[in-house]
């Protein structure tokens, strides 16, 4: 394990300090940080998922701003607008809050379809158009989405086609009770003013841009070998043609994976191979980080899902039936 891999080995035990109970949010967050993409969180409220992104930005070189999405917000309200100015009658750009590294999208699934596409629009280009112009966000661009899947009154469901633009879509459990009674230890500690809630930066390992810029080029010269590459593409291809693995699976998939899944279940093992301090790729990394790349790209038939089936529970079919080397 070189430096900067300790590095990030120090980032994620700050982290964990800070974030009780969600191991895998956390290695969710560096592998997207490290692949470059963003993660759609899903799970009941309090399981820290602000506190997450929150805390990784007090722990980065660069800027986080929260997002509250509601049914009224407009797109400005996120890339920014053109104000006028009387003193010389002319427009100036007010940047929005996209213009920051670290994004909380905050139940992204309250905003309309227009708001939803802003965002979106800035997450797969790094750019948002306002008039004529276009601007570039700040690099790194980190957006981390959150939705509740308990209340769905008032709420604007992402299209198929949007969720594809997610590296990931994560879902958060509720805690273990030994972690919950060290919840509750830091969160009297925190209350009684013996810890801070949010750590000064120069008691955390903060990590610079250019570390970060480091660490992404190290984990795309990663080694992954023939033999893997060609488990984790049969792994997609078998989402889109499942029959051959066995004729249960015939008809329960409308639409599988696109290349778009290939290159992020690529980077992203490779990512995760790397915070573990390898040098190269194993197949339980592909198959660890499948569910999390797959599971919003999949559109089951209907009587896939009649009889019962999911998409969690197709994926763990797949990786049981497709060989591996």
């Amino acid at each position: 394990m070189d430096a900067l891999q300790q590095r990030f080995t120090q980032l994620k035990e700050a982290l964990s300090q800070q974030v009780i109970g969600q191991p895998e949010l956390i290695e969710r967050l560096l592998i997207a940080l490290l692949a470059d993409g963003h993660l759609l969180v899903e799970g009941a409220p309090g399981l820290a998922k602000t506190r997450a992104i929150r805390q990784l930005g007090e722990m980065l070189e660069g800027s986080f701003h929260r997002i509250q999405f509601t049914p009224d917000l407009l797109p400005a309200d996120l890339t920014g607008t053109d104000v006028y100015r009387a003193q010389d009658a002319t427009f100036a750009f007010q940047p929005g809050p996209l213009f920051h590294n670290l994004i909380l999208a905050d139940e992204i699934n309250r905003a309309p379809a227009k708001v939803q596409s802003a965002l979106l629009e800035a997450m797969a280009e790094r750019q948002i158009s306002v008039g004529q112009t276009t601007y570039p966000l700040a690099d790194p661009f980190l957006v981390m989405a959150t939705q509740n899947p308990i209340e769905q009154e008032g709420t604007y469901p992402l299209p198929e086609a949007q969720l594809d633009r997610f590296l990931l879509h994560v879902r958060v459990d509720y805690p273990a009770v030994e972690s919950e009674r060290k919840i509750l230890a830091l969160a009297r500690r925190e209350a009684s003013g013996e810890v801070a809630a949010t750590p000064p930066q120069n008691n955390a390992p903060v990590l610079s841009v250019v570390e970060l810029r480091h660490a992404r080029q190290q984990v795309l010269d990663l080694h992954l070998a023939e033999n893997l590459e060609e488990y984790l593409l049969q792994l997609v291809l078998a989402t889109r043609h499942p029959q051959p693995y066995g004729e249960d699976l015939a008809g329960a998939i409308l639409y599988g994976g696109s290349p778009r899944a290939s290159i992020a279940l690529d980077r992203c093992a490779r990512a995760r191979a790397w915070l573990a301090g390898r040098d190269h790729v194993l197949p339980e990394d592909i198959q660890h980080l499948a569910f999390d790349v797959l599971r919003h790209r999949l559109i089951l038939s209907y009587e896939a899902e009649a009889n019962g089936m999911d998409a969690d529970r197709l994926i763990s079919e797949l990786i049981a039936r497709v060989p591996v080397p």
